[in-house]
């Protein structure tokens, strides 16, 4: 048997993979180039590149990884490669609809254009409004107002005139009554030289001071002459209509021949119909609020009070219509825009409407409070952003997937209370072509998918980022450029061979294999700052192995403090952990417990009882509701395995109920399942375990041990509760064959069992286990079915033969014991002193 515990043995040399220094092809990172490329990234570099090149709709990139690996600093990197070569996009600017001012226009033009379009308009705005009072004041038009004004008075002269010269040398005179605020021409009579309306002319009639008869036929003359005179006076109103309107002809004919002057260059510098379209609707909009423009400039009377509700609007709020709102300006870019958005709020992403409060207090906006997110800056580039951020916000994914399906986007303000305060605008839709990068990790991904039938359309590419890279001497290289690189961007010491070594190492355990590397760079990056720390405290010229270790020590220290606490309680009796003797159906397993930034494994005891009955395997952490899914189907692989291994030529017929003592918290995972299954053998057995040994592994049906995960910190868990309770050279770790590639244990632990004084043991199956853990044979089936009487097998199969026929026989006489029964109650036995016997007829 020793020989064959012998045999279980892991080498010293597989128990970590060390990196020598002298092996490098360097003494520091000194003698290096700094590393450019991505390592360890080909699969998701050329997912990503593939999504890059393709150019039709839907091919947007969904970048899967685990936190920490680089995956922005990677999809920065490549997006500026990839995007260097391609010309900027166009500007975008929101402009007064003049017709319905309630969906503002949008303008696009090439990339720099808009801010000069812009700056034009504003520069002809500027001249307007210092030209156009001096255009209202000018000899010229003062010219031509006067014109129009004399041949007008001309004319009414001239209507005038033939009635005068009737009434002329007659006892009748025209004047001009004053009707309140208006001046309208009447016929009276003329009495002694004076003239007399006809109510005094009727009074002086009565009084007999007037004659009547001559009264009379003035009269008569005057109702003539007032027809012809009142028709005069229709059409003075009428030229009077006419002057009016060519006076607004001239102020329209001098105001636009001074602003299309203005405007001719605009439109020469920015040709295009839209453009132009909007410039003649700019100056017919103006041509109908002359008298709001006439305005512009004018000074309130000298002495006036002034009084704010009633003073004359500013020129910039009668000229507000008129500017034009830059809404993305890429004069200053060179290639396509790549925007970061780490904040991807609706209001970031999409843009919104802003509105300001009037002094009187109500709301106002307009095209000019149009303001672009990021989605919209980022058009004719790259928009990157994180999923889950993204997806916490209320509506950014459903205009994010709306906007791509669509390529448009129409700018609005998320409000949930719009019905509240709407905006009243509905600017026209901008049209898209954004390449949009999310991040997300592979769970997200799978559950879009599942649920989300846009996803497939809108994102046609995963580029899914590894964890972890081959380990090779190319990669090591790499790995250790990179490291040259931290080094000069960051302004750390150089490392020398040994902290490379060092850093490699941590690399390789933090992959959890072997044969691979962590790409886990950012993690990396600051393991290096805390190593340089480190060697900043000791004045040291380079950073060495040594401070590497006291970083890692450190950030252990910092983050174990509940690992210690349990050590603790261990090491006082409160939690039960046996490091030496045996027991019957008692086991240490190993479980490992994650804190979010750090591991650690901690045994715990297993307890396993059995006996007589039909319930078969009771888990205790089922009953109570302590158990995971993934728990609990490894407790039912034990009964398999029992059924595999023991009833083939019997019924399994027992009650076995296993336990991880004192645990009173949420359990999962299967990686105890091996250990449970000892702690039955021995129960069955009655062979007792050795406590001096924890064991972790699960099993599968037919009794292989099969590979878990944190196998470091179990192992590493373990020796530090041997270690507290006094190492005794005997004392080890049981893990699966499968395991021993994923060994990379810390370098005290190696060292320990290097000099014996703790063991590790690999086993690839259940038989090796028992008989590692008992000191005895497992037992081979005989061709019979059987198993050697004296073997671990053979004694829990005679166990569990002796269980069912007791089983049987207890049933067997339970049934008697029933029919007994039935017969006393039902039918009982005759008897000759019985007067109702059936001797008795």
């Amino acid at each position: 048997m020793a020989s064959k515990t012998h045999s279980l043995h892991v080498p010293t040399d597989q128990l970590r993979w060390t990196l020598a220094p002298k092996s490098l092809p360097f003494s520091s990172t000194a003698d290096l180039e700094p590393h450019q490329d991505i390592i360890g990234q080909k699969r998701g570099v050329e997912a990503f590149r593939f999504g890059m090149g393709m150019t039709k709709k839907g091919y947007n990139i969904f970048v899967t990884g685990a936190s920490g690996s680089g995956r922005l600093a990677t999809v920065k990197k490549l997006l500026k490669e990839l995007s260097r070569k391609d010309e900027p996009p166009e500007d975008l600017c929101y402009v007064n609809d003049f017709k319905r001012q309630e969906a503002p226009l949008l303008l696009q033009f090439q990339a720099g254009k808009g801010a000069q379009f812009k700056k034009a308009v504003e520069e002809f705005l500027d001249t307007l409004k210092r030209d156009l009072p001096q255009l209202f004041e000018s000899e010229e038009y003062i010219a031509r107002k006067n014109a129009i004004h004399e041949a007008h008075e001309k004319k009414v002269r001239e209507f005038y005139k033939d009635v005068e010269d009737k009434v002329k040398d007659t006892d009748l005179v025209v004047v001009n009554m004053q009707m309140g605020p208006v001046q309208r021409p009447d016929i009276l009579p003329l009495v002694d030289g004076e003239p007399k309306r006809l109510v005094e002319l009727e009074e002086m009639v009565e009084n007999g001071r007037f004659p009547k008869k001559e009264f009379e036929s003035l009269k008569e003359r005057r109702a003539k002459l007032k027809e012809e005179l009142d028709f005069i006076v229709q059409q003075v109103r009428g030229l009077q209509k006419d002057v009016s309107r060519k006076h607004d002809e001239v102020d329209r004919l001098m105001f636009m021949t001074l602003a299309q002057d203005l405007l001719k260059p605009v439109k020469e510098e920015f040709p295009g119909e839209k453009v132009d379209a909007y410039c003649e609707a700019m100056l017919e909009h103006m041509a109908s609020r002359l008298d709001e423009l006439r305005m512009i400039g004018a000074k309130a009377p000298q002495g006036a009070p002034p009084i704010p509700m009633m003073a004359a609007p500013s020129p910039d709020v009668l000229l507000r219509p008129y500017k034009v709102n830059l809404l993305v300006d890429n004069s200053e870019l060179e290639g396509p825009p790549v925007i970061i958005e780490s904040y991807p709020t609706y209001r970031n992403l999409f843009g919104s409407i802003e509105r300001i409060m009037e002094p009187g207090g109500g709301w106002r906006t307009d095209f000019t409070k149009i303001k672009a997110g990021s989605f919209i800056k980022a058009n004719g580039g790259y928009l990157v952003i994180n999923l889950l951020d993204a997806i916490m916000e209320p509506g950014v994914w459903q205009t994010l997937k709306r906007s791509l399906k669509t390529e448009e986007i129409e700018i609005q303000t998320y409000d949930p209370y719009y019905f509240l305060t709407a905006t009243g605008l509905k600017p026209e839709p901008i049209p898209m072509n954004v390449k949009v990068v999310v991040l997300g990790d592979a769970r997200i991904y799978s559950l879009l998918r599942y649920y989300d039938e846009d996803m497939e359309k809108i994102f046609k590419v995963r580029a899914d980022y590894e964890s972890s890279m081959d380990r090779s001497e190319d990669t090591i290289l790499q790995v250790a450029r990179f490291i040259r690189s931290e080094q000069e961007k960051e302004g750390l010491r150089h490392f020398d061979a040994s902290g490379v070594c060092r850093i490699m190492e941590q690399a390789v355990r933090m992959a959890g294999r072997q044969e691979k590397m962590s790409t886990a760079f950012p993690v990396l990056a600051d393991l290096l700052a805390e190593a340089n720390f480190f060697a900043q405290e000791a004045e040291a010229d380079q950073v060495t192995a040594e401070h590497v270790d006291a970083a890692l020590s450190a950030k252990i220290y910092r983050t174990n403090q509940i690992e210690e606490r349990l050590q603790e309680m261990i090491d006082r009796g409160s939690i039960f952990v046996d490091t030496s003797g045996k027991a019957v159906g008692q086991v240490n397993g190993l479980a490992v417990y994650s804190m979010g930034d750090y591991m650690f494994g901690k045994p715990s005891r297993i307890t396993a009882v059995t006996s007589l009955g039909r319930d078969g395997i009771i888990n205790i952490e089922r009953e109570a509701k302590l158990s995971g899914p993934t728990h609990n189907k490894g407790m039912l692989i034990l009964s398999g395995y029992l059924r595999h291994t023991f009833a083939q030529n019997k019924p399994l017929s027992l009650t076995a109920s296993i336990t991880f003592e004192q645990s009173y918290g949420g359990i999962d995972g299967d990686s105890a399942s091996s250990t449970e299954l000892y702690a039955l053998l021995s129960s069955l057995s009655g062979k007792p375990l050795r406590q001096d040994i924890a064991v972790t592994g699960s099993v599968n049906q037919r009794g292989e041990v099969q590979p878990i995960g944190g196998v470091n910190e179990k192992i590493e868990g373990f020796y530090l509760c041997c270690k507290h309770a006094g190492l005794t050279g005997e004392q080890g770790v049981m893990i699966p064959r499968a395991n021993v590639k994923d060994l990379m244990l810390r370098p005290d632990v190696v060292e320990a069992i290097d000099k014996g004084d703790f063991h590790v043991w690999a086993v690839e199956n259940i038989d090796e286990g028992i008989e590692l853990l008992t000191g005895t044979s497992a037992g081979k089936r005989k061709k019979d079915g059987t198993y050697p009487k004296t073997t671990i097998y053979g004694l829990v199969d005679a166990k569990l033969r002796e269980l069912a026929e007791e089983l049987q026989k207890f049933g067997k006489d339970d049934e008697d014991n029933d029919k007994g029964k039935s017969r006393t109650k039902k039918d009982p036995p005759e008897s000759p002193d019985d007067p109702g016997g059936p001797g008795n007829g």
